[in-house]
């Protein structure tokens, strides 16, 4: 419920049927605030077994789905410190920014599974098979980052929280999400 100096606070849970249309074997939603006050939502869904429909739920199909219209779409590199040591580590991720009437979101997400980092769809889904193959494993985690854009400098604001964010959280998740 601490990362550095964000404060969790745990979201309520999904409902049944959420979590039937995630297929998730476990997840974790919280927002983590900073002492500024800035904030961002945290979702975290693991699959313990991905099989023949029963695999990650894509933030490009879902975030529509719930009424969210996209408005933009990059990759976009980071630098993180890959473990709790502080060595350095160069990730590419999802940034996604979406509109739902007024309010405005800005999205990072990606794919984590076997200490890969993947941001392509498509890479995603290889990455998967090869894994089943040689290693007789489909387990993987979609980390997603969620902060809101206000005002006219909103998205650049929201963008630099939630990389703060990222930076910080990222080095912990080998600690949580298997190898």
């Amino acid at each position: 419920m601490q990362i550095g100096d964000w404060r969790g606070v745990q979201e309520p849970p999904f409902d049944a049927n959420i979590l039937a249309v995630l297929g998730v074997d476990d997840y974790l939603t919280r927002a983590y605030f900073a002492p500024d006050r800035s904030g961002v939502g945290l979702y975290i869904g693991y699959y313990g077994s991905q099989r023949q429909g029963d695999t990650m739920h894509s933030p490009l199909n879902c975030m529509p789905g719930a009424g969210w219209e996209p408005l933009s779409q990059t990759m976009m590199p980071l630098s993180v410190a890959a473990d709790t040591s502080g060595a350095a580590s160069h990730i590419v991720i999802n940034r996604y920014v979406i509109q739902k009437g007024l309010d405005r979101q800005l999205v990072l997400y990606w794919y984590q599974s076997h200490g890969r980092v993947v941001a392509s769809e498509y890479w995603g889904k290889y990455y998967l098979v090869r894994d089943a193959m040689r290693l007789n494993r489909t387990d993987g985690a979609l980390v997603r980052v969620i902060a809101p854009i206000v005002g006219d400098e909103g998205e650049s604001n929201a963008e630099g929280t939630a990389v703060r964010f990222v930076k910080a959280m990222f080095p912990l998740l080998g600690s949580y999400l298997p190898l």
